[in-house]
C-alpha cells in the first residue's frame, strides 16, 4: 500500500515537472521568435556558421525546433515510450491541411485565374488599377477565406500582394503596416461561415454554431472591419504603388494554361477544402495533384513544397508545445468575466495559437453565451498580433519575408503594424 502511494506521488511530481519544463520551453520558443531577426544578422556577421544562424533565424523552424527539445526532455524525465505516446496523441490535421492547401492554392493555374479575375474587376473600378488590386488583396481575398478557408486565402493574398506591396522600394514601416492589416483581416475574414476559421472550428460543434449563426453574430461585423482596414492601408500606400504588368499572371516563357487544366486545379483545391477534416483523404487528393502537375509540368511553376513544409513544421511544433500549456491557460480563461475574457483572449492569442485558446474555452462547463462570444471574438481579433497567433500567419511570413530587410520579419515590427487594424476589429466586435 505504501509503495503504491509513493509511486503515485512520484508520478504526480514527474507530471508537474514536465508541465513546468513544457511551459519554460514554450517561453523560450516565444523569445526565439522575437530574436529570429537577430539570428539572420548573425549569419551575415559570422559566415563560418552562417548556415546554423540562418536556420535558427527561420521563424518557421522555431516551434518545431523547441518541440524536439521538449520531446528529448520528456524522454529523459518520463522515458522514451512516454515521449512517443505524447507526440502521437497530438492532432496534426491542421498542420497537414495548411501544407496541402498552400501548395495547391499557390499553383500557377489557380493563382493565374484569381489574378485575372481580380485584374478584370480592378479595371472596372474608378481608381488606379494597382490601387484597386491592392484593395482587393486586403479586402476581398481575406473575405473569401470564409469559403476556401483562411490558409488558402492567406496564400493567394500573399502571392498577389508580394509584387505590389512587399517589394524593394516600399518603405519598411509601410510593409509592416500592410502585413499587420493582412494578418488581422485574414484572421477575421473567415467568420462568415462555421468551417473556415480554425478558432471557430474548435467550438462550432460543441456550442452548436452553424454558418447562419456565424454570419449574423460575427460575419457582418468582421466584414465591416475588413473593409475599413483595407481602405485605410490603401490610402496610406497609394503614393507608393506602381502599375502592375500589362497582363498579371501571363508568362513569357511558358505556354498559356488551358481552361481544362485550370478547372482541374480548382477541382483539386475544392476537394482539399471539402475534405479538410479528413487527412487521409485530402492527402490522397494531394498525391493525385502532384501526379497531375508532373504530367502537365509545362503549365506549372515550381510548387512551393519547401515553404509549405516549413509552415507545416512550425504548426506541428506549436501543436506539440501548446499541448503542454493547458494547465495554466485554462484556469485563466475560466476565471475571467465576459468583457475581461475578450481582452484576455486577445492578449493570450499573441502568445498562443487562437484555435488552441478557443479549444480550451470549449472544455469549460456551463460557459455563458456572452462568454462564448467574447472568447471567440477576442481570439480572432488578436490573430494578427504575432506569427503564432493564427494558423495561416506562418504561411504569410514564409511567402512574404523575402520582401523585407534581411529577408526576415521582425516580431516587434509585426506587432506594431497590427495594433491599428486590431483596434478596428475590437471596436467592431464590442460596439456593433
Amino acid at each position: 500500500m505504501l509503495y503504491h502511494a509513493v509511486k503515485e506521488i512520484i508520478k504526480g511530481h514527474t507530471l508537474q515537472t514536465i508541465q513546468l519544463v513544457g511551459a519554460i520551453l514554450f517561453g523560450l520558443a516565444l523569445l526565439h521568435t522575437f530574436a529570429a531577426k537577430s539570428f539572420e544578422k548573425l549569419s551575415h556577421r559570422h559566415p563560418r556558421h552562417a548556415g546554423l544562424f540562418h536556420l535558427l533565424g527561420e521563424v518557421e523552424v522555431v516551434f518545431g525546433f523547441w518541440a524536439f527539445v521538449l520531446m528529448i526532455a520528456m524522454a529523459v524525465l518520463n522515458g522514451g515510450e512516454a515521449a512517443i505516446a505524447y507526440a502521437e496523441s497530438r492532432q496534426y490535421t491542421e498542420p497537414l491541411f495548411v501544407f496541402v492547401v498552400m501548395v495547391v492554392a499557390a499553383s500557377r493555374p489557380v493563382l493565374e485565374v484569381v489574378q485575372r479575375v481580380l485584374l478584370a474587376l480592378a479595371r472596372l473600378m474608378p481608381v488606379a488599377t494597382e490601387l484597386a488590386l491592392v484593395w482587393f488583396g486586403f479586402a476581398l481575398v481575406p473575405l473569401t477565406g470564409s469559403l476556401i478557408t483562411e490558409p488558402a486565402a492567406m496564400t493567394l493574398a500573399a502571392l498577389m500582394l508580394a509584387p505590389l506591396v512587399f517589394r524593394d522600394g516600399m518603405p519598411e514601416w509601410l510593409k509592416y503596416a500592410a502585413l499587420g492589416v493582412l494578418f488581422v483581416n485574414i484572421s477575421i475574414g473567415g467568420l462568415l461561415t462555421a468551417y473556415a476559421a480554425p478558432p471557430v472550428l474548435m467550438v462550432a460543434a460543441t456550442w452548436n454554431w452553424d454558418s447562419a449563426f456565424m454570419a449574423s453574430q460575427f460575419g457582418w461585423k468582421a466584414t465591416l472591419a475588413v473593409l475599413v482596414n483595407a481602405t485605410a492601408i490603401c490610402f496610406v500606400l497609394r503614393k507608393h504603388l506602381r502599375a502592375p504588368a500589362a497582363d498579371a499572371g501571363a508568362a513569357t516563357d511558358t505556354p498559356a494554361v488551358p481552361l481544362a487544366v485550370t478547372l482541374i486545379h480548382l477541382g483539386f483545391l475544392a476537394a482539399v477544402v471539402v475534405l479538410g477534416h479528413h487527412p487521409v483523404l485530402f492527402l490522397g487528393v494531394f498525391m493525385l495533384f502532384l501526379g497531375f502537375t508532373t504530367a502537365y509540368q509545362r503549365y506549372q511553376n515550381p510548387l512551393i513544397i519547401k515553404e509549405g513544409l516549413l509552415v507545416g513544421f512550425f504548426l506541428a511544433g506549436l501543436v506539440v508545445l501548446g499541448g503542454m500549456q493547458q494547465w495554466w491557460l485554462q484556469p485563466i480563461v475560466e476565471s475571467l468575466s465576459p468583457l475581461a475574457l475578450f481582452f484576455g483572449a486577445m492578449s493570450l492569442t499573441a502568445i498562443t495559437d487562437n484555435a488552441a485558446l478557443t479549444y480550451l474555452g470549449s472544455l469549460i462547463d456551463n460557459i455563458s453565451v456572452s462568454a462564448q462570444y467574447m472568447l471567440v471574438a477576442g481570439a480572432v481579433t488578436g490573430g494578427g498580433l504575432t506569427v503564432i497567433a493564427n494558423a495561416p500567419n506562418p504561411a504569410g511570413v514564409s511567402l512574404l519575408r523575402r520582401g523585407f530587410h534581411d529577408q526576415s520579419i521582425g516580431t516587434l515590427g509585426l506587432l506594431a503594424g497590427a495594433l491599428a487594424p486590431t483596434a478596428v476589429a475590437a471596436l467592431a466586435f464590442l460596439l456593433l
